[in-house]
């Protein structure tokens, strides 16, 4: 079964966390995981059981001095996508997603086609995923116009880019 997640730009800011009151050494309570899900019941996004978020683990010897988002397809496309792409960074997966890390901002001016789902900061529902490719240099990252031609290839979605005014100087 499919999930929905929520885009970037339909979500309400996280909620603060909160630090807990420390009442002894005894009783003190960790703060509660950050939930995944939809702010309206009903909605298509994770309404019908609530995930823990967790962050991909990028690992030690990766400099990610870009940041971290992901984009994530079902498990349907992943070694299709995999195998096509000229390079390849850090790629997650678990039994209904695949995920793979590009640099912060990568879904600037762009829209993921359904079904993929764009994750900031590598956050992504916690159903176990595991690293199943590691890049053979020193970058974490899959390039994301590569890896966003394929998924549009693949969902039989034409390519949207943001085009700028045109004005003429004659």
């Amino acid at each position: 079964m499919a999930t929905l997640l929520t885009p970037r730009s339909a979500r309400k800011p996280p909620e603060p966390l909160t630090v807990p009151r420390q009442r002894g050494a005894a009783d003190s309570r960790a703060p509660q995981p950050r939930r995944l899900g939809s702010a309206s019941p009903g909605s298509r996004t994770l309404d019908s059981a609530e995930l823990d978020a967790i962050r991909l683990a990028v690992p030690v010897d990766l400099h990610t001095g870009l940041g971290c988002d992901a984009v994530g397809v079902p498990a349907r496309f992943g070694f299709k996508i995999l195998s096509r792409l000229p390079a390849k960074g850090c790629v997650y997966a678990d039994a209904e997603w695949w995920w793979w890390l590009v640099p912060a901002g990568s879904d600037h001016d762009l829209t993921w086609p359904l079904p993929a789902c764009y994750a900031p900061g590598a956050e992504i529902p916690d159903r176990g995923p595991r690293l199943i490719h590691h890049p053979d240099g020193t970058s974490p990252y899959t390039p994301p116009i590569p890896l966003y031609l394929l998924v549009c290839q693949l969902t039989g979605i034409a390519p949207a880019w943001p085009t700028p005014p045109v004005g003429s100087a004659l």
